[in-house]
């Protein structure tokens, strides 16, 4: 298929309207077939529960042009597991995780003009989501929702390679105890966003948020996992039950122990540890590794070793790795791709 006529090698992270995309509605207790569509509206009573209870969840994966030709995506079955557990979280009816694959395996390929070329730079950005979609004016669960997945093709999060960031310790809480922080509900970043607006406003890339319980022990931004490189070389990660459970950080923990061969913690991390570390990053689908060059506490400055030039090596070498990975450069392990082309 020829490809869109497009500059994929200058394309911004941002929406681009594709061809076509998923649809499927649940009613009188069933999902039905679903259908790739071309309308990009979804029209709604102004009283669906959406838009009054933000009855609403996503997922985020990508789709790659490999080494050698082919359309992969990335573990969409771990997507579709973490779809099925925040659905049942906010009393949403799951999506089968079977047809979930099966419907971004359908909308990719109905969009493989839009799939961008190996080695551009650019990919497929494929957003699932979820919504409430009946009117409901007392506070209660829908009873019919619709399922959609839509695509469009990004170029790199980091333009010109990714500089270290400076981020701040939040005086904002991202979720309550026993709260929703661990799923990907669309609730959770309305709440981070006066967060991050204020970061940017002050000359702050992202916020590290503490627990809220205690706020002495790192959970994650408003959209990223925490890895941390010791000084000795191992893998550290923050353990959490708040924590949303990144597809992108427990590929790391892997490429980290199995690939590169380093040791790998999952555990609770103490924010009085962080300046012990040598190297930080912020892992997750669009930029795989964001990494962290200093983080400021309330004008105090933790100035990690690896420095604000660019990337430190172990972060580097989780990066390359994975990357490589996803695009086919180097073998993956068993069920990580999906071959859809």
């Amino acid at each position: 298929m020829e490809k869109k006529n497009l500059d994929w090698a200058n394309l911004g992270f941002g929406y681009m309207a594709a061809d076509y995309r998923y649809v499927s509605n649940y009613k009188d207790g069933k999902w039905d077939d679903g259908e790739i569509t071309t309308d990009s509206n979804v029209t709604l009573n102004e009283c669906a529960c959406v838009f009054q209870y933000s009855q609403s969840c996503f997922e985020g994966l990508k789709a790659y042009t490999t080494e050698d030709g082919h359309i992969v995506c990335f573990r969409p079955d771990l997507n579709a597991q973490r779809m099925k557990e925040t659905c049942e979280r906010l009393e949403m009816p799951p999506f089968p995780e079977e047809r979930f694959v099966e419907a971004v395996e359908q909308v990719v390929k109905a969009n493989e003009a839009w799939v961008p070329p190996y080695g551009s730079g650019a990919t497929l950005y494929i957003r699932p989501f979820m919504i409430g979609s009946n009117s409901v004016i007392g506070v209660k669960p829908a009873d019919e929702y619709q399922f959609r997945i839509f695509v469009t093709p990004v170029g790199p999060y980091f333009k010109g390679g990714a500089k270290p960031l400076t981020i701040r310790v939040s005086d904002f809480d991202r979720a309550a105890p026993h709260g929703t922080g661990h799923i990907k509900a669309g609730l959770n970043y309305a709440m981070s966003l006066h967060a991050i607006v204020d970061a940017h406003e002050k000359g702050f890339d992202e916020n590290m948020y503490l627990d809220p319980s205690t706020r002495t022990k790192v959970e994650e931004t408003g959209g990223a996992n925490f890895v941390f490189i010791t000084k000795d070389g191992k893998f550290v990660t923050p353990k959490s039950e708040s924590i949303l459970p990144s597809i992108t950080r427990r590929s790391l923990m892997v490429v980290a122990e199995k690939y590169l061969g380093m040791t790998v913690e999952h555990r609770e991390v103490y924010f009085d540890e962080v300046k012990d570390f040598a190297e930080c990053g912020l892992c997750g689908t669009a930029a795989v590794i964001s990494p962290v060059g200093k983080i400021n506490d309330h004008g105090k400055e933790i100035c990690f070793p690896s420095g604000m030039e660019e990337m430190g090596p172990n972060i580097k070498k989780l990066y390359d790795t994975l990357t490589g990975i996803q695009m086919g450069k180097i073998e993956a392990p068993e069920g990580w791709i999906k071959t859809i082309l």
